[in-house]
């Protein structure tokens, strides 16, 4: 389908179900899915990605921020849990109260701050505490014993669980998830042995779940970058990727301009690209104020009527050049795919990011505001 905007993404509700549904499978019954929307849920959309999520039963989505978890409850996301994953600044507690979000608290300070939260609204809040077992970011790396303490001095606040965050869960050259799981299950242990025993143990995202790791899937898993169709390639001797999951979104822009140029014309800022020969290029109306890589002017390409063809010149703001010499099938006002399919000819966010440089993650959450979301 076409849409009357000059860039706008495709996301499919029924391809994020299906997704959902296969991370649930993998899994098994045992095994809370927590559906990863922060970022907009990666570029897709958080709310309405919550929204479908709901609908098929999900008990708990994960954000990054208080103001993201506001914004989903004032969207009319209710009855699910939210976890706030970022944590809390002090200034964001009442919002914590007020819609009802679930932090992860990272240090003991934090913790005792958010008791006196609880003791002066009257309310009882629930977190998660997050351990940092290695990665080295949010998390605290106090010992077992002054965890104990500082559970036994919070009166209001409630733990329903235990969490951490692996740093390599793709990379089998490394022991560092194992490092990681063993340090994790050290502390859990010493705090059960003195009674505390959190509803819910988490330390897997995609990745973990994708390979396989499934020691670290305890009683709750984080899906992320899999809802959307994505599981980071492996490094080393992987096993067999369990998780069967498709990209949900295809990006498109329309050609504002087509023109011939003659052989030896430059095209774009600072005359990157010099015609080898007489060519027709088309100008399309996106560029990287819209999230087209910079990186990608005279790397990338992208699909125009159903074959891949070169982005020529140097990426600007607001359009991008491609070499359209292989058709006239196109004019002004037709569509061009920057990411997704057209007949036999793909490009999804892991090729591109290794074109740019980067991760797919960085391709999907860099697709701008201004590019319009359109539900199917």
């Amino acid at each position: 389908m076409s849409a009357p905007f000059r860039s706008y993404v495709l996301v499919s509700r029924e391809q994020i179900a299906r997704n959902y549904r296969n991370v649930r499978s993998v899994v098994g019954p045992g095994v809370e899915v927590a559906g990863v929307v922060k970022a907009d849920a990666y570029g897709h959309g958080a709310l309405e990605v919550s929204r479908v999520l709901a609908a098929e039963g999900a008990t708990c989505l994960a954000v990054s921020s208080v103001e993201e978890g506001v914004n989903l409850r004032r969207g009319g996301i209710h009855q699910i849990r939210i976890l706030v994953m970022g944590g809390f600044l002090p200034y964001e507690g009442e919002a914590l109260v007020e819609y009802d979000l679930t932090p992860a608290v990272h240090s003991l300070e934090q913790l005792s701050r958010l008791d006196r939260l609880a003791r002066s609204s009257a309310k009882p809040i629930g977190y998660h505490l997050k351990i940092d077992s290695g990665m080295g970011r949010l998390g605290t790396r106090a010992s077992a014993a002054e965890i104990l303490a500082a559970l036994a001095e919070a009166r209001y606040a409630h733990l329903e669980g235990l969490m951490t965050h692996f740093a390599s869960a793709a990379d089998y050259t490394s022991s560092q998830t194992a490092d990681q799981l063993a340090y994790f299950h050290a502390v859990c242990a010493r705090l059960r042995e003195a009674g505390v025993n959190a509803a819910r143990l988490h330390t897997s995202s995609t990745n973990a779940i994708g390979y396989g790791r499934s020691e670290g899937w305890h009683t709750m898993v984080r899906a992320g970058h899999a809802l959307y169709g994505y599981v980071s390639p492996a490094r080393g001797e992987a096993p067999r990727q369990l998780l069967d999951v498709k990209p949900a979104l295809t990006w498109k822009a329309k050609l504002l301009a087509v023109k011939d140029i003659p052989a030896g014309a430059l095209v774009g800022y600072g005359g990157t690209y010099r015609a080898p020969q007489a060519m027709r290029i088309g100008i399309l109306g996106v560029g990287y104020a819209d999230g087209v890589f910079h990186r990608l002017s005279n790397r990338g390409k992208v699909i125009a009527a159903g074959k891949l063809t070169p982005i020529v010149g140097t990426i600007s703001m607001d359009l991008t050049t491609i070499d359209l010499s292989h058709t006239t099938a196109l004019a002004a006002g037709d569509d061009v795919t920057l990411l997704g399919a057209e007949g036999e000819a793909r490009l999804d966010a892991q090729q591109i990011a290794r074109v740019a440089g980067t991760i797919s993650y960085n391709i999907l959450c860099s697709i701008s505001a201004r590019v319009r979301r359109v539900y199917v």
